[in-house]
């Protein structure tokens, strides 16, 4: 399969994709018609996207803001208030709701991001912190901290599939993918071949989450100190770094077909049968708006007509 460098993500009724500098929202309105939106974000090719780990850090930081606008922008056509028309505002109440939207995105963000560190590493490392009593080999502590996290994590991913509205944006998650794939394997981008493609990806989300969480295992098992809290706040302080190791992680397992890759990219391909789903026809129709508005996959394939025979 050759690598084609998109990538995406599911909105609200809608999928994201990004190819570079360049990301577009497809979202299938309540009128069943698919609106279309497309943006820049900052050069992909600035400097701290050439240095590995640190591209990392960056690229989850860039995914997370981005990720959220999106999701904002998708979920503006659901909103029981009327849509305010942007072109009627003038130049200073233009910059005023702006201000605003960023502001609001931006403590969103930030709640978001603080709720998962508590949920998915404080929670457990507290919990795990009572094998004190029984052991005191930090590196199996750690371990079952590791299983705690991933427990967790598999449970909350259980429980939220079951809501109506997540359901459906697992299946434009699989729509995301699905389109991806049919590019990447020659396929002309058209609904009957999106159907046909596998709905699981490598450069999936959900194996980048399962990939953090394994890595954290080993790299807390060496942290090593006497207070609670200053051990928590080393956890915490490592994350972004243990974020730029697995992005390489599943930057080459995307890019590279490898026994070794493919054995510790298995976890994170079963874990996306929860978080894939697959879609219907209107659904891939949205993917493939969302695609063709930021890559031209047919040139893509023209260009790498030899890998695909």
């Amino acid at each position: 399969m050759k690598y084609s460098g998109i990538g995406g993500q599911a909105v609200m009724e809608g999928v994201m994709m990004r190819n570079g500098r360049k990301y577009a929202v497809a979202v299938r309105k309540p009128d069943k018609e698919i609106a279309v939106e497309v943006k820049s974000t900052r050069d992909i090719n600035d400097i701290w996207h050439k240095i590995p780990i640190i591209r990392g850090m960056v690229s989850f930081v860039d995914s997370l803001v981005i990720g959220l606008s999106t999701l904002m922008y998708s979920a503006s056509f659901f909103e029981d208030e009327e849509p305010v028309d942007k072109s009627k505002l003038s130049e200073e109440e233009l910059k005023k709701l702006e201000r605003k939207e960023k502001a609001e995105m931006g403590g969103t963000l930030v709640l978001s991001f603080a709720l998962a560190l508590a949920v998915f590493f404080a929670v457990p490392y507290f919990i795990a912190l009572g094998l004190n009593r029984v052991t005191d080999s930090q590196a199996l502590i750690a371990l079952v901290e590791g299983i705690i996290r991933i427990a967790i994590f598999i449970g909350y991913v259980v429980v939220i599939s079951k809501m109506e509205d997540i359901k459906r944006t697992f299946m434009y998650h699989g729509a995301e993918h699905k389109c991806i794939n049919c590019v990447e394997s020659g396929k002309p981008l058209t609904v009957e071949n999106v159907r046909t493609s596998t709905r699981f990806h490598k450069r999936c989300g959900t194996s980048f989450i399962f990939i953090v969480f394994i890595i954290s295992v080993f790299v807390f098992m060496f942290i090593s100190f006497d207070n609670t809290w200053i051990k928590l706040l080393a956890r915490l302080l490592l994350i972004p770094v243990i974020a730029g190791v697995s992005y390489e992680f599943i930057r080459l397992a995307g890019r590279y077909e490898n026994k070794f890759l493919d054995i510790f990219s298995k976890p994170g391909l079963l874990l996306q049968k929860l978080t894939v789903m697959e879609p219907d026809d209107d659904m891939i129709e949205v993917g493939i708006a969302s695609v063709e508005a930021v890559f031209d996959w047919k040139k893509f394939q023209q260009e790498n007509e030899e890998c695909f025979k």
